[in-house]
């Protein structure tokens, strides 16, 4: 009688313990939709607004001999600026998606100098004063890839390779070949590198290896490795 008992007792507590363990993971599950959704609402709802203020400073820009030297600032200023936001709500999009299993690759046979030449002219505003080099090895077979996704790696790559490196200091982009059917795109800087024991880290969501004085949220590695996986 005194085995039965302890038996159903053990029984309920594993019950007990399982079902708030599912309760759990629901809560958590339900807390991870709720902020991707407004991730997904709020990226969409500035993103319009956000590309007219950028398109406007931009026409500003082209046309601004009749400037002060003053206004001609302010007017990079916004656009500089402007475009970084902008590419800030799209990590944040990118992340709700992948996060959301909603991120859909629309692969297509693509040049990868030509990816990586759009992605470094996105950002050829702020690599201004540096020494850029891209050495793509020639005769470079096509790769099978979404170019916008894959843009947007590198994208993020060289941000960071821009935010944590001195000012004016170079960096270099190679594509090579790799045995029978892979292409290797490197970016090497030259910042401090990645402390010990972070390497695997700073993929984390948010996580930041160094953050004294360098604006982001910790999004942008995350996102390439979700792209590239």
């Amino acid at each position: 009688m005194r085995d039965a008992f302890t038996s159903q007792a053990a029984v309920a507590i594993e019950r007990a313990v399982l079902a708030g363990e599912a309760e759990r993971a629901r809560l958590q599950a339900e807390s991870e939709h709720l902020r991707n959704t407004l991730f997904s609402s709020v990226s969409h709802d500035l993103r319009t607004p956000l590309a007219a203020i950028t398109g406007a400073a931009a026409v500003l820009r082209d046309d601004s001999a009749a400037f002060s030297a003053t206004q001609r600032e302010l007017v990079d200023t916004i656009y500089v600026q402007g475009d970084r936001l902008g590419r800030l709500l799209t990590n944040l999009l990118e992340m709700a998606r992948l996060e959301s299993g909603s991120l859909m690759l629309r692969r297509e046979w693509q040049p990868v100098e030509e990816v990586i030449g759009s992605a470094i002219h996105r950002l050829e505003q702020r690599l201004a004063g540096r020494t850029v080099t891209a050495d793509v090895t020639p005769g470079l077979p096509l790769a099978e890839l979404d170019a916008a996704l894959m843009e947007q790696a590198l994208l993020n790559v060289l941000e960071n390779a821009i935010k944590y490196t001195p000012a004016g200091s170079p960096i270099d982009v190679t594509a090579r070949p790799e045995g029978n059917d892979a292409i290797v795109v490197e970016i090497a800087d030259r910042g401090a590198g990645i402390p010990a024991g972070e390497e695997e880290r700073i993929f984390e969501k948010f996580r930041r290896a160094d953050s004294s004085g360098v604006p982001g949220f910790g999004l942008g590695l995350t996102i390439c490795r979700g792209i590239v996986e």
